[in-house]
């Protein structure tokens, strides 16, 4: 992630902020998590459901 600052026009504060957002979303390390990033324990927790499916009778 970049820390360059001041933002000298918008595009360039659109830009730091969706930096941001990825890194907080899938890269940073979570406590809570074993330390893991969100987005990893997202897909361990997705691969031990059980799949469930609905079936539309007609």
């Amino acid at each position: 992630m970049r820390t360059k600052s001041p933002w000298r026009s918008l595009d360039d504060l659109e830009m730091a902020t969706v930096e941001y957002i990825d890194w907080y979303n899938n890269r940073r390390l979570h406590g809570e998590l074993r330390h893991i990033p969100p987005a990893e324990q997202e897909a361990l927790h997705a691969m031990t459901r059980p799949i469930t499916a609905i079936l539309e009778t007609g």
